[in-house]
């Protein structure tokens, strides 16, 4: 019931003008959950990383939220900010979607099981900091939950706690065909460095650039 099997896209409500924003880190269940609900409402969300040791965004958690406790959602649109999967799932389908939250996602602690039991093949992958510089922007990714090729880039970006805009594109999305218009091809991931101006397809030279560029040797 997660990854592949929850519907992709859904009735959409209406469209956050500024991105929302969570902290998270790519091996948590409890994260991926809201990973999925963000796919399945095509939204595009600013992610900042929390890995093991990251030195930048997990004390942020900390002082705006009182816990480091993960995922935390702020909503710049509305002032919102929250900790627990469940709550922000509920809030998210309220607020930018048709109000239910899809079956597979309102399981509790089920859905939080098999959420953790979808990533056991990648186990400990996108936990664990690496040390990389910040960049002075935000990264650009196009990607969706449900790709096995769009979890390789995320689990790098979490690692070197790159914080990055995620573009929603999961099956069903109209970005596939904006991607497709700019580019004259759709794939994903796609990403873009607004900090020295490279865009690139295909997640493996994705990931060397960006250890390349952000990883300290």
């Amino acid at each position: 019931m997660a990854g592949s099997k929850v519907k992709e896209t859904s009735k959409l409500g209406p469209r956050p003008e500024k991105p929302i924003e969570i902290y998270e880190f790519e091996s948590c269940p409890f994260c991926r959950k809201v990973r999925e609900i963000v796919a399945i409402l095509d939204l595009d969300v600013l992610f900042y990383p929390c890995p093991r040791n990251g030195p930048n965004f997990r004390s942020k958690v900390l002082e705006m939220g009182g816990k480091q406790q993960f995922p935390y959602m702020v909503d710049p649109n509305t002032g919102v900010s929250m900790y627990e999967s469940d709550d922000i799932i509920r809030y998210l389908v309220g607020k930018y979607g048709d109000g239910n939250v899809p079956l597979a996602l309102s399981l509790g602690f089920l859905t939080s099981l098999t959420c953790g039991l979808a990533m056991l093949s990648r186990i400990g992958k996108g936990t664990t900091y690496t040390p990389a510089k910040l960049p002075p922007k935000p990264l650009i990714v196009w990607a969706y939950e449900g790709s096995p090729f769009c979890k390789l880039v995320r689990e790098v970006l979490v690692e070197l706690e790159l914080p990055h805009l995620l573009r929603s594109c999961a099956r069903g999305s109209p970005k596939r065909n904006i991607l497709y218009q700019r580019t004259g091809h759709f794939q994903a991931s796609f990403l873009e460095d607004p900090n020295t101006g490279v865009e690139m397809f295909e997640s493996a030279e994705i990931i060397e650039y960006l250890k390349a560029t952000y990883a300290l040797q």
